[in-house]
């Protein structure tokens, strides 16, 4: 069943889960980095950095600066591909699942909080 909200209500409702981000003692990323965390764990994979680049629409070497921060942080891993030396793969990990999956369930609590 959609939801129907305001633009204001929609931007209220991304406020708080920003909120919630921010408080949380969890990873503090960039909607960049966001955007390339959600991407690797709701597509299917394989995922490239070439092919990250195009889908964001941003070079190769911003992504993989995301990568290495993400890396650090252990939210994504990277090997090259065998079939192809010239690929990198992004591979998911543990704690990226972990990531994503309370930063849904923050998004559920304020979406919940919503009155229309």
């Amino acid at each position: 069943m959609p939801v129907e909200m305001t633009a204001s209500e929609a931007l209220g409702l991304w406020q708080r889960v920003t909120i919630g981000q921010v408080r949380d003692d969890g990873p503090d990323l960039t909607l960049r980095q966001l955007s390339i965390l959600l991407h690797v764990y709701l597509v299917p994979p394989p995922h490239t950095v070439r092919g990250l680049a195009a889908t964001l629409g941003v070079t190769k070497p911003v992504i993989t600066r995301a990568l290495d921060t993400m890396g650090g942080m252990a939210l994504i891993d990277r090997a090259r591909d065998e079939r192809d030396r010239r690929n990198v793969v992004i591979k998911r990990t543990l704690a990226g699942a972990l990531y994503l999956e309370k930063f849904g369930d923050l998004v559920i609590d304020e979406g919940r909080k919503l009155t229309f």
